[in-house]
């Protein structure tokens, strides 16, 4: 019977990172910078999250720096805020094989941030809990905003809400938000009734973005023939930052983001937020044409269960 087992192993030059496996997949969570899961891959397989060779292995910079990997952010985006530095030591708690990674309180934002890892031992699911903390004596808004950075040459897939007919239903369903540098001509797009596709493309540096609501927010990752699969629920009757997003796309030349977001909270002093995601790795997966039709044949079925 296959079991979870949490290790202490060096990593990409940091000698305190954990291990976490079933023996059918692994994450890799770094203890000396973070909170941040550098690896998610099958057993001896390809590493789906995009990694910066140049920064593995290095902490206490006093800037925010690119690392790659799953990270959780506040929302909305603003400069300085939301690029407070993650460079310093986590505390690393096990209990119960969950694994719990703890940043101090940012000094500039008076967060604390942490990430819950928990793993099923018979599958590849793994439950991502991410909390957010405010410290501060007085209530500030913000939501939760979890980031999974891929790596390069993979296409990240979304599906929009149950659509229906005209004149069947006749209401707006959800939002589809543009950046100042969205474009809708870019050729890394595709448009389908039913999903949104983004091809990695590392030949093309220019940024582009696009966000979108479900309440049953989802988001794929095709990297050769691996897929990553993350999924999370969202509350329409609550509010969500920029115009209204429960997921965001974004990719240049170095990676592609696949983010989902909570709602809006003001969130009193010494109170917490959370946003969980759900996790899962699936094999052998072939997609010839992102059209509804395949899709909903290939990903779908993955949704579901």
């Amino acid at each position: 019977m296959s079991e979870v087992t949490i290790e202490k192993v060096p990593y990409g030059g940091w000698p305190n990172c954990f291990r976490i496996t079933n023996g059918q997949v692994e994450l890799i969570v770094t203890g000396d910078i973070g909170p941040r899961i550098m690896r998610y891959g099958f057993v001896g397989g390809q590493n789906l999250f995009k990694e910066y060779p140049e920064t593995l292995g290095k902490s206490g910079e006093p800037e925010w720096v690119l690392r790659g990997g799953h990270r959780i952010w506040a929302a909305p985006e603003s400069h300085p805020r939301t690029y407070a530095p993650d460079n310093g030591p986590v505390e690393i708690h096990v209990s119960k094989g969950v694994l719990e990674a703890v940043q101090p309180v940012e000094p500039s934002t008076g967060l604390e941030k942490r990430i819950l890892i928990d793993m099923e031992a018979a599958s590849t699911r793994v439950k991502v809990t991410h909390r957010l903390r405010n410290t501060l004596a007085w209530p500030i808004e913000f939501a939760p905003w979890a980031l999974t950075m891929m790596a390069q040459n993979g296409v990240g897939i979304t599906g929009f809400p149950p659509r229906g007919k005209h004149p069947d239903v006749l209401p707006p369903t959800h939002p589809l938000v543009m950046w100042a540098f969205s474009d809708l001509t870019d050729r890394r797009w595709t448009f389908t009734k039913k999903y949104l596709v983004l091809r990695q493309d590392p030949n093309n540096p220019e940024p582009t973005k696009l966000g979108h609501f479900n309440p049953h927010t989802w988001a794929a990752y095709l990297l050769g023939s691996d897929l990553f699969l993350k999924q999370t629920f969202n509350d329409p009757a609550r509010r969500y930052a920029d115009r209204g997003c429960s997921f965001e796309t974004f990719t240049r030349d170095d990676m592609l983001e696949l983010e989902t977001l909570g709602p809006l909270e003001m969130v009193e002093p010494g109170a917490s937020v959370e946003h969980v995601e759900y996790w899962s790795l699936h094999r052998n997966v072939t997609i010839a044409e992102f059209s509804d039709k395949e899709l909903d044949g290939t990903v779908l079925p993955l949704l579901q269960s």
